[in-house]
């Protein structure tokens, strides 16, 4: 069998791997851009053989609506009709909150009994709360032990707005903001998504601040 010309082979080796790198970090910003605001380190390695990787050099990556960001997931990757799932492990370093002293059941969560710690978000225990907002003034329905990891199923929220409610909505970007008032269609807590029905029949959603407004960020 003819060998490959030395030159030849260190060239393709060279083009396996800027193609692996460009994959690698294109998935790597795809992720961090969703991420962002919740982590600011995140590592994607790619467990599909690269043989089985899309052949343009700037593939569309997506997800399902629903998906997680971090773990073992499968995206997508679009090249003009050409659509591929790579098999991807997501890493990613955050903040999130556990108790910072002892907490008896039935308990209201605050300041004196909370703190944030700094750690891999893709080993959490499912709806881990990761800002301080989601857990102040819940109340526990179990005791929780100093440096715990606190989820959303520990405890019982005090809902900020309830369904039917007039609520103000607060839609903003950059230079501008703009306030007007609407239904709330859910019970919600501070941190939490709730949806409304404005005056002309349009539905929007976002997150509840601290005096119950809804915040929409656009």
């Amino acid at each position: 069998m003819k060998r490959l010309p030395a030159t030849l082979t260190t060239a393709l080796m060279l083009l396996s791997a800027s193609a692996c790198a460009d994959v690698t970090s294109g998935l790597t910003a795809f992720f961090s851009q969703r991420l962002a605001g919740i982590s600011d380190d995140v590592q994607v390695t790619v467990k599909t053989p690269p043989a089985n990787w899309p052949t343009c050099e700037m593939p569309e990556f997506s997800l399902p609506g629903n998906a997680r960001l971090w773990g073992n997931l499968s995206v997508q990757a679009r090249c003009d009709n050409d659509k591929r799932f790579l098999q991807v492990t997501v890493e990613a370093n955050g903040e999130y909150v556990v108790a910072s002293a002892p907490v008896a059941r039935g308990s209201e969560l605050n300041d004196a009994n909370l703190r944030l710690q700094r750690g891999r978000l893709d080993q959490l225990p499912p709806r881990a709360m990761l800002s301080l907002d989601q857990a102040r003034q819940a109340q526990t329905l179990r005791d929780l032990a100093p440096g715990q990891t606190i989820t959303m199923s520990m405890v019982r929220q005090t809902w900020r707005i309830k369904a039917g409610q007039r609520v103000m909505v607060i839609a903003s970007g950059e230079g501008f903001s703009v306030n007007s008032e609407g239904q709330a269609l859910n019970n919600a807590a501070v941190a939490q998504n709730a949806r409304v029905r404005m005056a002309n029949g349009q539905v929007v959603s976002g997150t509840v601040d601290n005096d119950g407004n809804i915040l929409i960020t656009l």
